[in-house]
């Protein structure tokens, strides 16, 4: 099988995963495609049938028939302020804020040349922007970095950058042991250097979780010098609760850790 012929036979399982899964946004993310390139092949396969999708010798770019710098410059400025917004989106408000009339798909030839055609690459190409410059984000910014942070967790994706920078904390049913009763494991690991924590506990409760933390991993980590900034756990009892009354949020919150919870599989972050 040739190149050409593979990535043909890849686009044309694009339509049929779609058809099959009846969502299109399910298919385009188990692919690791946007839906925009779902649109574009389907619209070819439409017009032109499978043949369409047979590349073409490219020739050179014109760089005549590029926008004005301006342009590029005003585009590129506004994903950087709104990473999230689409392409129809920028051209409507570019028009509206600044005068200038751009369509939509030159829009997306300007972020096609500079690896920007995906929301997510918009949002690495912000948070890159964040780390290097000092200066304050805009609401939208920050709101932007959030949702995406929440949609990783959602999927089960972490971003850490330092030992201590998070701790991932469960707790695991080990069984029964007759005139013992249930034994419980508290479990955390460090989701930065994979090191590894465990304390067994006859309950699943608040105290024992908050006693797992203070008894086991918050010692290792003074003894090194590292701070522990956050915990991410799940929703259960042991967990969660009144801010003021619950004994596992008291202990974090004493210890100014900031408490992250992943989201049930049926619930979507908001």
């Amino acid at each position: 099988m040739t190149k050409q012929q593979y990535l043909i036979n890849r686009k044309l399982n694009m339509l049929d995963l779609a058809t099959t899964l009846g969502n299109i946004s399910e298919a385009c993310r188990k692919l690791g495609v946007t839906r925009q390139h779902y649109y574009d092949v389907k619209q070819v396969v439409e017009e032109f049938g499978v043949d369409g999708l047979i590349e073409k010798s490219k020739t050179k770019a014109n760089p005549k028939n590029r926008l004005p710098l301006e342009f590029e410059e005003k585009v590129l400025a506004y994903s950087l302020e709104f990473p999230t917004q689409g392409q129809v989106r920028v051209c409507n408000e570019i028009a509206k804020r600044d005068g200038l009339k751009i369509s939509s798909g030159g829009v997306r030839s300007i972020w096609l040349r500079h690896g920007l055609a995906r929301a997510k690459d918009r949002l690495k190409r912000l948070e890159k922007w964040a780390a290097e410059n000092t200066g304050v984000l805009t609401e939208s910014q920050v709101a932007a970095l959030e949702d995406a942070r929440l949609e990783k967790e959602a999927h089960g994706e972490i971003e850490t950058f330092h030992p201590g920078f998070m701790l991932g904390q469960d707790t695991y049913y080990v069984g029964y042991i007759k005139g013992v009763g249930k034994i419980y494991q508290q479990t955390g690991i460090d989701t930065y250097s994979s090191v590894g924590f465990a304390k067994l506990y006859l309950e699943k409760v608040a105290i024992t979780a908050a006693d797992f933390l203070n008894s086991k991993v918050l010692p290792f980590f003074d003894q090194n010098g590292i701070p522990l900034l956050h915990v991410l756990t799940d929703r259960g009892t042991e967990y969660c609760g009144q801010a003021d009354k619950h004994p596992y949020q008291l202990f974090i919150n004493i210890n100014s850790i900031e408490h992250r919870m992943t989201f049930p599989p049926f619930l979507d972050p908001v």
